[in-house]
């Protein structure tokens, strides 16, 4: 039998025994490619919409503003996206943003100690918490929706009657006038002034978070190791994964963003009410959602989350700004979700085609 000798490639047409790797990708099928297209795409159209709709949306003071409320779910949506990518949720992100400022606040309050002392305690706490929710989704193998409504609930108990049990009330005492409270205001709930305008530090924190975030998703192995418990978990352990120590390492990073953004809370007010958070998860959930990532798992991106949450707070403030009826809010929010979703799903149906 002789062997068949390859087909000569006319001219101009591409070398097909060419590995597929090695061929050029034309910059639109990138685009195409990438999962947070959706969310940069509707945050640019949210941005038109309201520097039309509001006269005072535009004024540096008005976009600081919008980037405070952005930072404050983007440093949670962060982590979240990430946890989604893995393929979990965490229905308890919320409360616990509140339990980490709680703890900070009770302990060093009751302890009579160095304000640094309860932030450090309510860190370790916090993290325990996410350790707590890995060890049994991997452990239980229960859905994390079962697992993290279970802390839900817990938390949501916890917060609200070990704060009635110490401070006889559902908020905390004051720590305004404890040593070591100024340096950590300045850590966590601090301004920058630029050109006259006043930036709140949490930017900076979700600016750090996002581009740590996507240094890991991108540019290290445990990024892989993500996507692949995402996309499949069996063939992910088959192939070596650290399934375990992946999913726990995820709901500490959700722990982690708890407690800073729980700082900024409480270091913001020098008080907390013990009923916050409640509600919050979802906005996460939705903000990640909005910026590409699959509630499926295996798909998304730490940018996309950005710029979800960067929607959600040129919405909020934007609705302010132009002196709208704010109950229309979360139908806006809605759906934007649902354009979104749908142009996200699209997306992706245009880049597999064009493989």
């Amino acid at each position: 039998m002789t062997a068949t000798a390859p087909a000569k490639k006319a001219p101009g047409e591409p070398d097909k025994t060419a590995d597929e790797r090695l061929l050029k990708t034309s910059l639109p099928r990138k685009l195409l490619g990438r999962p947070e297209l959706g969310a940069v795409v509707g945050a640019l159209a949210v941005f038109v919409f309201f520097s039309f709709a509001a006269d005072s949306f535009l004024q540096a003071s008005s976009l600081s503003t919008v980037l405070y409320a952005s930072s404050t779910i983007g440093i949670m949506a962060v982590p979240v996206a990430l946890l989604m990518i893995g393929g979990e949720f965490d229905l308890s992100a919320g409360v616990l943003v509140t339990s980490s400022a709680l703890i900070s606040s009770m302990f060093s309050y009751q302890m009579t100690a160095n304000v640094w002392v309860g932030v450090g305690v309510s860190l370790l706490t916090t993290l325990a918490i996410g350790v707590f929710n890995g060890f049994m989704l991997t452990r239980t193998k229960l859905p994390s929706f079962i697992i993290t409504l279970g802390t839900f609930l817990m938390l949501t108990g916890l917060n609200l009657g070990f704060t009635k049990l110490i401070s006889g009330t559902v908020s905390t005492k004051t720590i305004a006038d404890m040593e070591g409270f100024e340096s950590a205001k300045v850590l966590f709930a601090s301004q920058i002034t630029l050109g006259g305008v006043a930036f709140k530090v949490t930017i900076l924190w979700w600016i750090a978070l996002v581009a740590v975030a996507t240094w890991i998703l991108l540019r290290t192995r445990a990024g892989n190791w993500i996507f692949a418990v995402g996309g499949n978990m069996d063939a992910a352990r088959a192939v070596g994964v650290p399934v375990i120590k992946t999913k726990i390492g995820l709901y500490m990073g959700v722990g982690f963003a708890a407690w800073v953004s729980g700082q900024h809370l409480l270091f913001s007010f020098d008080a907390v009410q013990s009923g916050e958070g409640v509600g919050n998860e979802l906005i996460y959930i939705v903000a990640a959602v909005i910026g590409g990532s699959l509630i499926t798992g295996g798909y998304g991106s730490a940018i996309g989350s950005a710029f979800g949450a960067f929607i959600f707070g040129m919405t909020g403030k934007g609705i302010v700004y132009a002196e709208w009826n704010a109950d229309w809010y979360k139908f806006f929010l809605g759906a934007m979700l649902l354009l979104a979703t749908l142009l996200n799903h699209w997306v992706r149906k245009r880049a597999e085609a064009t493989k």
